[in-house]
C-alpha cells in the first residue's frame, strides 16, 4: 500500500532535526507492533508516504492511528500548540507489486530531488533512499 498523510492547510508537520528522528522511531516500532512492514518511505515537510505491506487487515490502520497519537501530542507539546497537525485521515492505495512496486519506492524516495530540497535522493536524510539504494544501516 501507499500511505500518504498530508499536514493540515499545507503546515510543516517537521520543523527541526529531533522532530525527524522522533518519527522515525515511532515508524519503526508501531511498523513491528501492528504487522506492518515499511518498504520504503519519505518524510517531507508537510506531509509523508510510505510504501508498507501490511500482515493483517487492520494493520495499517493501527499503525497509521498510534503513530498519528504519538506524534501529534509530541509536536504539539514542544511547539507550544493544539489541534490537528494532519489534513484528515491518510489516503492509500494498493500497489500491484508486478506492475507498480518498484516504481512506487522510486517515486517515494526521488520525492525530494523533484520537490527541489536535494539534487540527489542520497542527499536527503529522512528517506528509505540511503537504505534501499546506498546499503546504509
Amino acid at each position: 500500500m501507499h500511505i500518504v498523510q498530508r499536514g493540515n492547510n499545507q503546515q510543516h508537520c517537521f520543523s527541526a532535526k529531533e522532530d525527524y528522528i522522533a518519527f522515525l522511531e515511532w515508524l519503526r516500532e508501531y511498523s513491528h507492533l501492528s504487522k506492518s512492514n515499511i518498504h520504503a518511505y519519505v518524510l517531507m515537510p508537510n506531509h509523508v508516504h510510505f510504501l508498507a505491506t501490511p500482515q493483517d487487515e487492520d494493520s495499517i490502520s493501527i499503525l497509521m492511528k498510534r503513530l498519528g497519537q504519538r506524534y501529534v501530542q509530541f509536536f504539539n507539546r514542544k511547539y507550544n500548540r493544539s489541534g490537528t497537525l494532519w489534513e484528515g485521515r491518510y489516503k492509500s492505495c494498493i500497489v500491484e507489486p508486478q506492475k507498480y512496486l518498484l516504481d512506487c519506492c522510486r517515486y517515494i524516495e526521488t520525492h525530494p530531488v523533484r520537490a527541489g530540497l536535494a539534487t540527489d535522493p542520497g542527499e536527503y536524510p529522512w528517506s528509505s533512499y540511503g537504505i534501499n539504494g546506498q546499503g546504509e544501516t
